[in-house]
């Protein structure tokens, strides 16, 4: 389109706007400005733009005019030029041109936001990681972001303008543009050997009309590396429902504000609530009696272990565990595991059960279960070790409570015979009568109300194991002449048999007597004695290696753990000065039962066994009863009044006063306790 010739007829505000926009348009020039003021606006502007000026107009009404803005104001100079303009000119008055001012200046204004808006597009575009390229019909590449440069390797003034083919041959964008179909997530590899992954579309505009292509691509390691994490996420995800619903253990979820979110079958099982029951409703939804202890959780934001209540319409009685979801420092709710008291209570029957079962058949410990790192004790182990590498008969010697029969499992454990059965017999606790035939077994007839066929003994039972003799200095002679037989011939014979049965046993012997007293007075053998003295073993009492007594107690901690059910975490440094410093009559049985005592006075929200929760009452009275001469032994009954006098005083401290307390912590009637207390002065 041709230049439009322009001539401007006054030099005020209007002519002064026009001329701007004409000058800043291509289609326009203008010839000359006219104004009888040479010092108006417009005059001085285009005299600085080299556009000829005059005072006068006529006589430069040319016939290549195109146009003629009349921006005087005056009708009569309005309409002079109507009558002497050129044919073909256009005369636009003033009016108007305020009118195509205020469009060109509207228009100008949308360039500029279109400019900006445009911009912007390029700015976020060339911001994100995904490269983009898209094609006009023609197949010439229109648009090329900064991250299509990036992986192309080829520069955005290279490709703008050119074939694609040219910028990637193997592109599939003119296809794209051709089918019209829309292909995701394809492999493609670049001239530069960059794997990507590309989705295509085609352009299309508001009547359907195919007008261009684009791709979107990605580096295909981000996209693979991506894939992985989120298929493992939901892996996990998937796993943790499966384990939370196949969990027999009844699991329930709240959030921050203490309301339902999850509970598994087993929660409906054990408290019969269902999943509308419980969601989105208050944690205090499923108990019958007892306090919220999800609410705790949230409020202290510790966990709570080992609390006993009773939940659902059945009041079941259950045992709560609830810890605090933390995430990122942020309190995101509560998770709570059930445990039925009643399936509990069944299980422990049968552990029980298992447990005598494993006594009689194998060991239970080994040396890594002897814990003391004393010179006194480490001389004990390290003469037990070299026992369990000999086939040699082991004498174990030391004070009730020193842990004897700790030493005989270890030595079997040791042993090559640790696959074979480790059987136990407590020579004392069994009747004298009847200890020969369950030692050595009995034939049929033996005796009245033997079984039909007889019945093998513990010696049989235990060929190729190891048998431990506990508290051996209360056999009986004739016992005591048997198992001299079996030490030296290695072999048995039944009660009311004649025929000898060769066995392959290990004697593993313990005593907390005076065997060499026992010898002198007669009432242990000296030929036994010597058999059984080849390799013996001195346990050391607890008050001669204290320096053992925290490890030792820490290792009890968690075995009482397990069998409370409780989560003691540790002893205070004062409990531990405090068991320092007792004499331990009773060694380390006596510290399992100190420490177990403690644990029951111990609140559910307690972690920390502490001084206040060890019966530090009863201690003291061992204390003065040990220091009292020998011959001022009381009776039993006495000493027993004062121990439960004792308890009881204790028990009264510890819950200030309140009875209803004294009486639950000792598991005795309210009317037993105040009987009681009125019997001993108490009240």
């Amino acid at each position: 389109m041709s230049l439009q010739n322009v001539l401007i007829i006054g030099g005020g505000v209007g002519g002064t706007a026009i001329l701007k926009l004409l000058m800043s348009a291509e289609l326009f020039h203008v010839q000359r400005v006219v104004d009888i003021d040479e010092t108006a606006q417009a005059i001085q502007i285009a005299k600085q733009h080299n556009i000829a000026t005059s005072t006068e107009w006529r006589p430069y009404l040319t016939n290549d005019l195109h146009m003629i803005f009349d921006l005087t104001g005056e009708p009569a100079v309005f309409e002079e030029l109507l009558r002497e303009r050129p044919k073909g000119t256009v005369l636009i008055p003033g009016a108007v041109a305020s009118m195509l001012i205020g469009l060109l200046r509207e228009k100008d204004q949308f360039i500029q936001m279109i400019r900006e808006e445009s911009h912007k597009q390029q700015l976020i575009f060339n911001s994100i990681e995904e490269g983009m390229i898209s094609i006009d019909a023609n197949g010439n590449v229109n648009f090329f972001n900064k991250s299509a440069e990036r992986m192309t390797d080829i520069p955005v003034t290279q490709a703008i303008g050119k074939h694609i083919y040219e910028v990637i041959p193997s592109s599939e964008l003119p296809r794209i543009f051709k089918t019209g179909r829309t292909e995701l997530n394809r492999e493609l590899s670049l001239s530069n050997g960059l794997k990507i992954v590309t989705s295509r579309f085609p352009i299309i505009d508001e009547k359907e009309n195919r007008i261009g292509a684009f791709s979107v691509f990605k580096d295909i390691s981000e996209v693979v590396n991506l894939a992985g994490e989120i298929t493992n996420l939901k892996e996990i995800q998937t796993m943790l429902q499966a384990i939370i619903q196949s969990s027999d253990d009844a699991i329930s979820v709240v959030d921050e504000e203490g309301k339902g979110l999850l509970i598994n079958p087993a929660y409906t099982r054990i408290t019969g609530l269902e999943t509308d029951d419980i969601i989105g409703k208050p944690a205090t939804t499923d108990i019958s009696e007892g306090e919220s202890i999800h609410l705790k959780v949230l409020q202290m934001r510790k966990p709570i272990r080992g609390v006993n209540m009773r939940v659902g319409p059945l009041k079941r009685e259950v045992i709560v565990n609830v810890a605090p979801i933390i995430v990122n420092n942020r309190l995101k709710g509560s998770v709570g595991v059930i445990h039925d008291m009643t399936e509990i209570r069944s299980l422990m029957k049968e552990l029980d059960r298992a447990r005598s079962i494993i006594r009689t058949l194998e060991s239970k410990y080994t040396f890594d279960d002897i814990i003391g790192d004393s010179h006194e004790m480490r001389i004990s182990i390290e003469q037990a070790k070299l026992a369990a590498n000999t086939p040699v008969t082991v004498l174990l010697r030391g004070e009730s409570g020193t842990g004897k029969e700790l030493f005989a499992h270890a030595i079997h454990s040791s042993s090559d015979r640790k696959y074979n059965k480790f059987i136990r017999v407590n020579c004392a606790a069994i009747a004298e009568h009847l200890l020969e035939s369950e030692l050595f077994g009995y034939e049929e007839g033996a005796f009245t109300g033997a079984k039909r066929g007889g019945k093998r003994g513990l010696f049989e039972d235990a060929n190729h194991g190891s048998i431990f003799l506990d508290e051996i200095g209360e056999l009986s002679s004739n016992t005591q002449a048997k198992l001299l037989r079996v030490l030296q011939e290695s072999e048995i014979v039944r009660v009311g048999g004649t025929k000898s049965i060769t066995i392959d046993v290990r004697v593993i012997a313990a005593t907390n007597i005076h065997m060499e007293k026992a010898m002198l007075e007669g009432k242990f053998r000296e030929d036994l004695y010597y058999r059984l003295n080849r390799m013996p073993i001195q346990i050391p009492p607890l008050r001669n290696h204290k320096q053992d007594i925290p490890a030792i107690a820490e290792r009890l901690l968690v075995k009482l753990n397990q069998e409370y059910g409780r989560n003691v975490e540790g002893i205070s440094a004062v409990a531990l000065q405090r068991l320092g410093v007792y004499s331990w009559p009773g060694n380390v049985r006596e510290l399992e039962n100190i420490i177990s005592r403690g644990m029951i006075f111990m609140k559910p929200t307690e972690s920390v066994l502490d001084d206040h929760h060890l019966p530090i009452s009863m201690m003291n009275q061992q204390e003065k009863e040990l220091s009292l001469p020998t011959h001022e032994v009381l009776p039993l009954v006495e000493q027993m009044d004062r121990m439960e006098k004792e308890i009881l005083s204790s028990t009264l401290k510890m819950t200030k006063g309140n009875k209803s307390k004294t009486a639950k912590q000792l598991g005795i009637s309210l009317r037993t306790l105040y009987y009681k207390l009125e019997k001993y002065d108490l009240v």
